[in-house]
């Protein structure tokens, strides 16, 4: 969330950045509202102290024997009690309703992110490795998968309905593998934190890391009123909602392996063959929670710890700079890695990694206390992939598809393969 004095004080460049984004202007709402919050404000102010002046002049008056002068302050001050409610219930309704229209508002790009409209507009940053060379023509994953016997549509609609899937034997293990694969590296190697966090959340929690209200009707709601999460991003970061850190236990660094929900309501007709676009996948998230000074050199380490684990699996890989147009909502800037997939014959992304500046900070009212000063500024807030394990899994299985229909395993899997070292169809 935006600071509104922060707006008032930068009306045009809001719109500027709104406009980068492919935004309508919203300064001008946003500050009439806070007009009417403020007089508002000032209405119940005035109406308090009005009251408080009546009722000493009501013992002046009394002390005077002056009962009539009494009697009309009296009433006075009974009026402005009876108006006092609606007053107040005016000020909740202005304080909503700026708040409102502020959640809605998404984040300020830095001035080094390309403008742009869509992800055609986003620039490469650079390119890791190199594709693979063949005899064998490349195959896509469902079809691998299919062949191998280990990947099953038909019976995950049967259960669920479209957009899931069923893996057996060896596929299933693999992407177990990889998962553990990708919460041991970024725990024993990269510094973070494991944590094993709650998959339903209260709406606050959703609200604070920018997923309500605005992305409502992406995300799958229980019958109780809570939500599951559509990534760990949601829980590790509202670990600290609410909470004043200290500067120098900063920063802090969590990582979870979870299974994510999303209802992907805009993506009709989009990747409906095979297991990119799923209502339920495992990812690895990454979360830092830091202070103002360090968020950017966090976002290219964070980035460089995702890349690792690609450079660890041998594959070939770019990262793009997203532009203003294809951040997210609370992003500032973003780094997308992007995956060679030979059977797509493209890239796809595989991690996405964003810093977020306050702007979650603010939503969860999380803060720490500075060294110098002991004054009390809004963390900032760092998320990312580390990575989706299912698109990993696909990409492992076109990668390392072999001319005989098996997939070979990296070497970086093989301990947690139980010696298994190549995928192939059960005789």
């Amino acid at each position: 969330m935006l600071d509104i004095k922060w707006i008032r004080e930068n009306e045009g460049a809001l719109d500027a950045a709104l406009n980068k984004r492919g935004a309508e202007p919203m300064a001008a709402t946003l500050l009439a509202l806070d007009d009417k919050r403020r007089s508002v404000i000032q209405k119940l102010q005035d109406m308090q102290s009005r009251r408080n002046a009546a009722s000493k002049e009501i013992g002046i008056a009394l002390g005077q024997k002056n009962s009539e002068l009494a009697e009309r302050l009296k009433a006075e001050v009974a009026t402005i009690k009876e108006t006092m409610p609606v007053a107040e219930q005016e000020e909740r309704d202005a304080v909503a309703a700026l708040d409102d229209a502020l959640s809605r508002i998404p984040n300020i790009p830095f001035d080094d992110v390309p403008v742009g409209k869509d992800e055609h507009d986003n620039v490469v940053k650079h390119v890791v490795g190199e594709k693979p060379r063949w005899n064998h023509a490349a195959k896509e994953h469902y079809e691998i998968g299919e062949a191998l016997g280990m990947m099953d549509f038909e019976r995950a609609t049967k259960l669920s309905g479209s957009r899931f899937t069923v893996l057996t034997g060896q596929l299933a293990r693999l992407e177990r593998a990889l998962g553990q694969f990708m919460i041991d590296m970024h725990t024993t190697e990269h510094g973070y934190t494991e944590v094993s966090s709650p998959l339903m959340v209260k709406g606050d929690a959703m609200y604070g890391t920018g997923q309500l209200p605005k992305f409502e009707e992406d995300l799958f709601k229980t019958t109780d009123g809570r939500y599951l999460i559509p990534t760990a991003e949601v829980t590790l970061t509202n670990l600290v909602s609410g909470e004043i850190l200290e500067q120098e236990k900063l920063p802090l660094r969590f990582t979870a392996l979870t299974p994510s929900f999303r209802s992907e309501a805009g993506s009709a007709g989009r990747d409906t063959r095979g297991m990119l676009r799923q209502h339920q996948f495992w990812k690895c998230e990454l979360v830092s929670i830091t202070d103002q000074e360090s968020s950017i050199a966090e976002h290219e380490r964070m980035t460089e710890c995702a890349e690792n684990m690609l450079k660890r699996l041998g594959l070939h890989f770019r990262t793009m700079t997203l532009c203003t147009g294809d951040m997210g909502f609370g992003a500032r800037k973003t780094y997308d890695i992007e995956v060679w997939l030979p059977g797509q014959d493209t890239y796809r992304e595989i991690s996405s990694c964003s810093v977020c500046g306050d702007f979650q900070g603010r939503r969860m009212n999380a803060r720490y206390r500075a060294k110098d000063d002991k004054a009390l500024k809004f963390v900032h807030t760092l998320n990312g992939s580390g990575v989706a394990v299912g698109r990993c899994l696909i990409a492992v299985m076109e990668n390392y598809l072999n001319e005989d229909g098996s997939v070979t395993i990296p070497d970086a899997l093989l301990p947690y393969m139980g010696g298994l070292s190549k995928i192939e169809r059960a005789a």
